[in-house]
């Protein structure tokens, strides 16, 4: 009997599980439902399309216009308001219902909005939506004032894409650095004082407290909690984002940070699985159940969710946990738990003017984690080390030594372990 596949959300990883399930269920019924009204797109591909790179197709998941219906999947828009699970029932805000036998929460992340008083003005904006992207076009011209509200990893990408658009630009970030959930106080200082030697005004460790919006084309004033008022033409928030499962709210479907998983991706509730960046799912290497919103983690999510669902076995490997930014010309990265492990070691070398950072944490003789500001070569090693959990033995304390004979050190673990082509798949990223 064919089952109909219901998937809530038509970002990536609703769009590969989609075209999983057809893959393996040629028979059954599919249907994407998405909450705009535009073809599914990457939110990712938003800065290039800001900076000018590509165009708003440039920004389409599948480039090809009949591509969703020449595999017979339907697309539909609309919001769903809640979950029926002892009927297999959705409500949708347009005042329909949607029966699924198996449903796929695919939901994504929606931004964050401080309270803050004028944060409702028509000159503010987030930046996650191609609607949000065609406003702030329109205002983010060359010589603009522009304000954007925090300095995370979406904020340096959303503000890379702002400067190369040449306007006068403030970014105000609350923690005591830039990108603090990705980098420790040194690499965090590095990457200010590199922005700012780039023209963009920094303030770290404020927050923006009122927003006094004076009409349309009038410049808003925005008080700073560090005593500073600044004009701005557009303020754009950038202050984080969270998973969307509201909808969910008394349907039974546990949820914690995210939709909590199983290694199968289903949830509590039997036929009801997740993936994505509303996803929590375990994590090897921590041994914790995490939310880690990133692309390679929602496809390889949305596959084994899709197989799953069509009555195939298949269990998620791991999270990745895996940031790497460019902001302005100074790559950094992050892997795994870079802030360290309680009874770990650590080993942290600054070049401060190079603008070159490189940070260690061990348990035992295992890298658990790590983050680097200017060294590129080293990042597919590290990835390699902290995933693979290679035990070190006496390399371990070299590298305590000295942080930058990581491409050694893994090579010689590996090829210890048989693990030689592992090493050489790292080498050459």
């Amino acid at each position: 009997m064919a089952l109909h596949h219901v998937i809530v959300g038509a970002g990536p990883a609703g769009v590969i599980a989609a075209e999983t399930l057809r893959k393996h269920a040629p028979a059954d019924r599919i249907t994407l439902l998405g909450d705009e009204p535009e073809a599914p797109y990457s939110r990712m591909a938003i800065p290039y399309l800001l900076m000018g790179n590509i165009g708003e197709p440039g920004t389409h998941l599948r480039k090809t216009p009949t591509h969703f219906a020449d595999l017979r999947i339907d697309r539909g828009t609309a919001k769903v308001t809640a979950v029926n699970t002892a009927q297999r029932q959705l409500t949708l805000d347009n005042g329909s219902t949607l029966a699924y036998d198996r449903l796929l929460i695919a939901s994504g992340s929606k931004p964050v909005q401080p309270p803050i008083p004028g944060i409702d003005a028509p000159n503010v904006h987030t930046c996650w939506t191609l609607e949000d992207a065609r406003h702030i076009m329109a205002k983010a011209t060359p010589g603009a004032r522009v304000l954007q509200m925090g300095a995370g990893f979406i904020g340096c990408i959303i503000m890379e894409a702002l400067a190369s658009r040449g306007v006068k630009l403030s970014v105000v970030e609350m923690g005591d650095r830039m990108v603090p959930r990705m980098m420790g106080p040194a690499a965090g200082g590095m990457i200010r004082r590199w922005v700012e030697a780039k023209g963009v005004a920094v303030h770290t460790g404020a927050r923006v407290e009122a927003i006094e919006y004076a009409g349309q084309g009038a410049a808003s004033r925005v008080k700073l909690s560090n005593g500073h008022t600044l004009e701005a033409d557009l303020i754009i928030s950038a202050t984080g984002v969270k998973p969307a499962m509201g909808f969910l709210e008394g349907s039974g479907v546990m949820c914690l940070q995210g939709v909590l998983t199983d290694e199968h991706m289903q949830t509590n509730v039997p036929g009801i699985y997740a993936a994505g960046d509303c996803a929590e799912a375990f994590d090897k290497v921590s041994g914790k159940p995490i939310v880690s919103a990133i692309q390679p983690n929602a496809a390889d999510q949305a596959r084994v969710a899709a197989l799953n669902m069509v009555g195939q076995t298949a269990e998620l490997k791991g999270v990745t946990q895996i940031n790497v930014l460019d902001t302005l010309g100074l790559i950094s990265a992050s892997f795994g738990q870079w802030e360290g492990v309680d009874g770990g070691e650590h080993a942290e070398l600054v070049d401060a003017a190079n603008h070159r950072a490189l940070s260690l944490q061990f348990d035992g003789d295992v890298m658990v984690g790590c983050n680097s500001v200017g060294w590129t070569e080293h990042v597919g090693v590290m990835r390699g080390l902290v995933e693979g959990r290679v035990p070190l033995g006496e390399w371990k304390d070299r590298l305590m030594a000295d942080p930058t004979q990581l491409m050694h050190a893994y090579l010689a673990s590996a090829q210890a372990q048989g693990q030689w082509s592992g090493a050489a798949d790292a080498r050459r990223r």
